[in-house]
């Protein structure tokens, strides 16, 4: 008993020595009490010193963002779940904004809006973080854009081009190949240097999971970033994923690089942040939404931008996604968007229907930017296809009724469904430079004219290796290559016509006995 006594003294004194070592100096922490907490907001007091969008602390561990800075209370934006925060806990305020993690350890991941992993390898490497909410680039830090983006596809790299630092909108209703198209742009940078960052807003797990495995199935999934706020997230998250998805792919930006950014869709985005509005009692507008619905918007794509030479000149071009309902462009979303961005790619559904895909309508279809910027060989072949394709849907709508026609309109009715039949194209099969333009001059000198039209397809999966065998030149074109040469450019009609009599030899052999 005598030792134990003894040894307890010891620790006693020891306790003592420690503690008078510990620097003594004081520590001032904000707290505030939870007054009301549900779906997805909370109300607080006791925070006089809060700023708007400072990041909370609540009990358990869950963040929340001060959104609404009332004289007697703070509404709050929850970035988790509320079922572990009771009325009368305590808040601390941490007089930080939202921060999210950014540099190559994101590369080929899957995170939350938070910058926190949900593909189950581990922490991400890297301390490097950035505010989810910046400051669009000024004017004056901003360059000319010049470079095309290739999407790939025929239809949108021929009459709606696309350019580096552009916004274009992707509009349509309801599974009509939206996420598809956005999909195939991805997949299509897997032999360029862009970067490419998917944000997944309010999209169901199964969705998400398709993308992401279609990109690690035929793209580069190492150069892609997915960031997503599904469907059953707090409100929080899924209102903050495009902010975080635009503070990772500005970090790449401002290093000089090109990066690519989806935001699928900014549809269920406004419908969840007038979700979190409406319950924090703020004054609705037109269908309920706040009425800076506008500006969470404009603030959000302003963003995306081609950067000065003296500013590294990166680029950042933002594919945001929005849907419609019964093809109606002229809801109080869509007109939004429709005016803060560069230009649409509408789809529409009756051609999706008609086994048309991609179901892009060409005539309610612009890029106001991209025209500029499209690589001098395929605007030389691709000038007067819109005009074409126009005119002859046009005439078809009169053919439907059974008129009588001339010679030369049938020509060109017959022109002009090969235009259809070539601007079509199955999903994860983007196109090279080099085979867009080989099509493109293939239906302008008339090569593809002898060819049946169910034969088209087949002209098509041939062409890659035809030309590989015979011109590798055209498919080492990039985006810098001059208009065809006269001497070339014959060589490659001779070539494709020898490839077009081929495809319909196959039809006389296969007709034999």
């Amino acid at each position: 008993m005598p030792g134990l006594v003894e040894e307890l003294k010891g620790w006693t004194q020891e306790s003592r020595r420690k503690l008078s070592a510990l620097p003594l100096v004081p520590h001032l922490e904000h707290i505030g009490r939870v007054l009301q907490v549900g779906d997805g907001i909370a109300m607080v007091s006791g925070l006089p010193q809060a700023r708007l969008d400072e990041l909370l602390v609540f009990e358990g561990g869950v963040r929340g963002l001060a959104v609404d800075l009332g004289a007697d209370a703070i509404g709050c934006i929850l970035l988790g779940d509320t079922a572990g925060i009771p009325a009368g806990s305590i808040v601390r305020g941490t007089g930080e904004v939202a921060r999210v993690p950014v540099g190559d350890g994101l590369l080929g991941r899957v995170v939350d809006a938070l910058g926190e992993p949900l593909d189950g390898k581990g922490a991400i490497e890297g301390g490097q973080f950035a505010p989810v909410e910046q400051a669009a680039p000024a004017i004056v830090d901003r360059g000319l854009v010049t470079r095309p983006l290739a999407t790939g596809l025929l239809v949108v790299d021929a009459m709606i081009p696309l350019g580096r630092g552009q916004r274009e909108l992707i509009i349509g209703d309801r599974q009509s190949g939206k996420t598809a198209i956005a999909v195939d742009t991805i997949i299509n940078q897997k032999f360029s240097d862009v970067i490419c960052v998917y944000a997944a807003i309010g999209q169901k797990a199964s969705s998400v999971a398709r993308v992401t495995s279609a990109v690690h199935r035929y793209g580069a999934p190492e150069r892609c970033i997915f960031v997503v706020g599904e469907a059953n997230a707090a409100p929080g998250l899924q209102w903050l994923t495009p902010y975080s998805a635009c503070a990772i792919a500005e970090y790449f930006m401002r290093l000089g690089r090109d990066v690519l950014l989806i935001l699928d869709d900014l549809t269920k985005h406004a419908a969840s942040y007038r979700q979190v509005s409406l319950l924090l009692r703020r004054p609705p507008g037109r269908e309920a939404y706040p009425g800076d619905i506008f500006y969470i918007h404009s603030r959000l794509l302003e963003r995306a931008a081609k950067l000065a030479p003296e500013r590294g000149g990166g680029s950042l071009t933002a594919l945001p996604i929005a849907e419609t309902q019964a093809g109606n462009i002229n809801a109080y979303i869509p007109t939004n968007l429709i005016s803060i961005t560069d230009g649409q790619i509408y789809l529409d559904p009756r051609l999706f229907y008609e086994d048309q895909k991609p179901a892009v309508d060409v005539g309610k279809s612009v890029s106001r930017v991209g025209g500029k910027t499209q690589a001098p060989v395929l605007k030389a072949v691709s000038e007067s296809l819109r005009l074409d394709y126009a005119q002859f849907l046009e005439l078809e709508v009169f053919t439907r009724f059974g008129t009588m026609v001339d010679e030369r309109t049938r020509k060109v009715i017959e022109h002009g469904w090969r235009i259809r039949a070539i601007l079509g194209q199955r999903q994860f099969a983007p196109l090279s430079l080099g085979e867009e333009v080989a099509l493109l001059c293939a239906l302008a000198d008339g090569v593809l004219d002898p060819v049946p039209l169910n034969r088209i397809n087949r002209f098509r999966s041939e062409l890659a290796p035809w030309l590989a065998e015979h011109c590798p030149g055209i498919l080492a074109l990039d985006d810098k290559a001059k208009p065809l040469p006269d001497v070339v450019r014959a060589q490659l009609k001779t070539s494709l016509t020898e490839l077009a009599q081929s495809v319909t030899a196959q039809i006389a052999r296969e007709a034999r006995p």
